[in-house]
């Protein structure tokens, strides 16, 4: 018997502590303290089970099983994205649907996170004593910038080895740099639209947007017919404040913008193809210009790729325009051997031609960790040891706690090619078989982790 498989003993605990878990609304934009109370849950799990725990701050903390001078770690976080829109379930609920699992964290990381609790109490059950001490470490702010993890490391120890399971199979060896910025102006300046809004945040390409227009009769007429010739549902609805067009299209991670359809760029395009740039205003006209329609940054100057981890993207994730705030939030992710200065100082250049400020929300520096690292070892024994297959290197374009482990540790799972698992949009969700695959990977690893040397 493969240790890995003593996992599958758990499942049902598993499952009834993940839907606990995924109950409690911990979108850590919306409500930090919501996030602190899902950190709060799992470490009282980890209480119960008998391993030390330790609370750092209202963001972080740990369960540690075993004895030893180094450490290896496991990082998860029990924060998530909002929900947004065109559930088939209750987000909010770990739904069992067609041998299928659905509820937002039940892949990114909710899953993940109770899995590497429960590999702990699998390691203390099976009475294996440990060659180094095993953390798990959980976050309540991955999804607002990882700041939870700097938090964390400011006052414990870095591990020496370490992975996070919050991407996919097989590891993950370079991560793009990323770069989340905010373009504004002090006032909205445009006079045809009046009110404009889209996206949740700025890691997600906007699914939804809405455009309030004072327009004549004359040009709705003309702007309907754009809109049925352009990609995207749009809805037309005459209120006292104006022409309000609702546009809706498909949203996706910020790191493959080309997967969605960006409503936020899409309906901007539409209006500034009828009424023009200028009557829109500043913003719209930066975006329409000097963004529009691409996600690799050629309009901004900024285009560029490399062998290790490919092309930089760009996503316009978030748009509020009113009376008194014209913004946007722009996440960017570019490749490890790309420049941040360069780039942010090109965006900002192109975006003072418009009267435009550009202020830096986050930055994370890309990852680029050895191949030969002994941790790699480790997880290529796990995964075909529970898979039969190897592991295959790869890079991405998502941003995940290995960034914060100075090339110490890789993303490593959940998800498996082919599974569609709608991370950070709606009906996430993972294949019941593949849930319990990645189980019996990720306590594979732990053991590894825990044994080898």
């Amino acid at each position: 018997m493969k240790f890995g498989e003593k996992i599958l003993d758990y499942m049902d605990d598993i499952l009834h502590d993940l839907d606990k878990l995924i109950a409690i609304k911990s979108v850590s934009s919306d409500d930090k303290e919501a996030a602190s109370a899902a950190l709060d849950y799992i470490l009282a799990k980890a209480d119960e089970m008998g391993f030390k725990t330790k609370k750092t701050g209202d963001v972080a903390g740990h369960a540690e099983f075993g004895e030893g001078e180094e450490l290896a770690a496991v990082l998860a976080h029990v924060d998530v994205v909002p929900v947004g829109e065109g559930w088939s379930v209750e987000p909010f609920r770990l739904t069992e649907k067609d041998g299928r699992l659905y509820g937002r964290g039940v892949v990114d990381d909710k899953g993940p996170a109770v899995i590497a609790l429960y590999c702990l109490k699998a390691l203390k059950d099976s009475g294996v004593k440990p060659e180094r001490r095993i953390r798990v470490i959980f976050g309540a702010a991955e999804e607002i910038g990882m700041n939870d993890m700097q938090t964390y490391f400011n006052s414990e120890e870095m591990p020496t080895m370490a992975f996070t399971p919050d991407s996919e199979y097989g590891i993950c060896l370079k991560e793009k740099g990323i770069l989340q910025l905010e373009i504004s102006s002090q006032n909205h300046d445009g006079t045809t639209l009046t009110e404009f809004c889209a996206g949740n945040a700025v890691n997600a390409v906007p699914g939804k947007a809405y455009a309030l227009i004072d327009c004549t009769e004359n040009e709705d007429h003309q702007l309907r017919r754009f809109a049925d010739a352009k990609p995207g549902d749009y809805d037309f609805i005459y209120t006292i404040d104006g022409l309000k067009i609702s546009a809706a299209g498909r949203a996706a991670h910020a790191s493959t913008p080309e997967l969605g359809l960006n409503m936020a760029t899409h309906l901007i395009r539409i209006l500034a193809a009828n009424f023009g740039q200028l009557v829109l205003g500043s913003l719209c006209g930066f975006i329409d210009d000097a963004i529009g329609l691409e996600t690799d940054g050629r309009s901004l100057g900024i285009a560029c790729s490399d062998e290790e981890s490919g092309a930089l993207t760009v996503n316009v994730g978030k748009i509020e325009i009113s009376e008194n705030a014209s913004r946007a939030l722009i996440d960017i992710r570019y490749p490890v051997t790309a420049d941040s200065g360069e780039i942010f100082d090109k965006i900002s250049e192109r975006a003072s031609y418009d009267g435009l400020r550009t202020k830096v929300l986050n930055h994370e520096p890309p990852l680029s960790m050895d191949k030969n690292a002994p941790v790699i070892a480790i997880l290529k024994d796990a995964y075909q040891n529970i898979t039969g297959e190897q592991a295959e290197l790869y890079s991405t374009g998502g941003g995940t706690y290995a960034r914060t482990l100075n090339n110490r540790g890789v993303a490593f799972g959940p998800a498996f090619p082919g599974d569609e698992t709608h991370i950070h949009d709606a009906d996430e969700s993972i294949s019941v078989e593949n849930f319990r695959k990645h189980a019996q990977i990720c306590l594979e690893a732990v053991y590894g982790m825990a044994v080898k040397r």
